[in-house]
């Protein structure tokens, strides 16, 4: 950055380094990178962002296959349990549990293109251990090999089969506290398989909880324009990540893919995070609108001073702890049957 653009920076004291390094270690994305394959190798080689953070202690963690879409493959997902050691044997499932506890339907970010389960491990650790729930973080498959609606379709069938083993009783959470889950894209489909299940009358879903989520295809809000570059999420990366997720024949205006264009009516309610700093902030801000004009209970909390990924790094950022503790409550309210209600706003402002 030049004295000039120190001088307007919008972030927060102490975000600036690690928006930097972050940017530093990620692929440049439709400019000198434009294949994926290379791209993920680039991010694979780059220096872990954990330096300094104690992972979240949590139970059992346990890998996967579960049915996928009728005709395609098995999909791999990673199941956490809460640490209930006192009420289970060392290394065994904790079940049955002494209290109800969500259920958590977690996708990762990474533009539908990168990242998987271990790269979003401690996020869902996070959610896990925070919220007391139990989550099933799923690994969809990745464009541009498997472009829209591929990853949408593995969504919805995650949704369902944690809806099913939930409603059995084998994961060990509450029937009715069934949740959708997760950041920037996946935070996109996590309200796509909500969507989704309106449509096919089913599984119920308690809430959609959304963190930064991508919910346009059309890319034209003031916030890329704003945002456009200098805080780690760029215009350009996003530009190339909806060529890869819809290809040259893709359906941008189709509701699973731009959300924000759909009909929302009869969804659950959402708890959506949203960051000032943040190519996708404007298009997150007008999702909790339309989500209010469509009748659905919606929190919105906003950080004007942080940056897309903020979230991730509760031991370096005070925002992100309390976006933390937000989630993890909102999580939890599912069980309570407290609802999900508030003002348009943000605990830091």
């Amino acid at each position: 950055m030049t004295a000039d653009d120190a001088d307007s920076d919008r972030l927060a004291p102490g975000a600036r380094p690690l928006v930097d390094a972050l940017s530093a270690a990620f692929p440049d994305l439709g400019g000198t990178v434009t294949d994926a394959a290379e791209a993920r190798r680039i991010l694979a080689a780059a220096p872990a962002s954990g330096s300094g953070k104690a992972t979240p202690a949590v139970g059992v963690v346990e890998d996967r296959v579960i049915p996928g879409p009728v005709g395609d493959p098995g999909l791999p997902v990673r199941i956490y349990w809460p640490d209930v050691t006192s009420h289970s044997r060392p290394h065994s499932r904790p079940h049955p549990r002494p209290h109800p506890r969500p259920t958590v339907v977690f996708f990762h970010g990474g533009g539908y293109t990168l990242c998987g389960l271990d790269t979003h491990d401690s996020t869902a650790r996070t959610l896990c251990a925070e919220a007391r729930a139990v989550v099933v973080s799923v690994a969809y498959r990745l464009a541009p090999e498997h472009r829209f609606p591929a990853a949408t379709e593995d969504a919805y069938a995650a949704l369902c089969w944690a809806a099913g083993e939930t409603r059995a009783g084998a994961l060990g959470g509450e029937p009715g506290a069934v949740v959708t889950a997760g950041d920037s894209s996946g935070g996109g489909l996590a309200t796509v398989a909500a969507l989704m299940a309106r449509d096919r009358e089913g599984p119920a879903v308690a809430l959609q909880l959304l963190i930064y989520p991508v919910l346009d295809a059309g890319q034209g809000s003031g916030s890329y324009t704003s945002n456009a570059s200098g805080y780690f999420l760029t215009a350009a990366h996003m530009r190339w990540f909806w060529e890869q997720y819809l290809g040259p024949d893709g359906d941008g205006a189709h509701p699973y893919a731009s959300p924000l264009r759909a009909d929302l009516a009869g969804l659950p309610p959402a708890h959506l995070v949203t960051a000032g700093c943040d190519p996708l902030c404007d298009e997150g801000a007008a999702y909790a609108v339309e989500l209010r004009r469509a009748g659905v209970p919606v929190t919105r909390r906003h950080y004007p001073e942080m940056f897309h990924g903020f979230l991730g790094f509760p031991w370096l950022l005070e925002d992100a702890r309390a976006a933390v503790a937000d989630v993890a409550e909102a999580i939890a309210a599912t069980v309570s049957g407290r609802k999900i209600s508030g003002d348009v706003g943000g605990v830091t402002g």
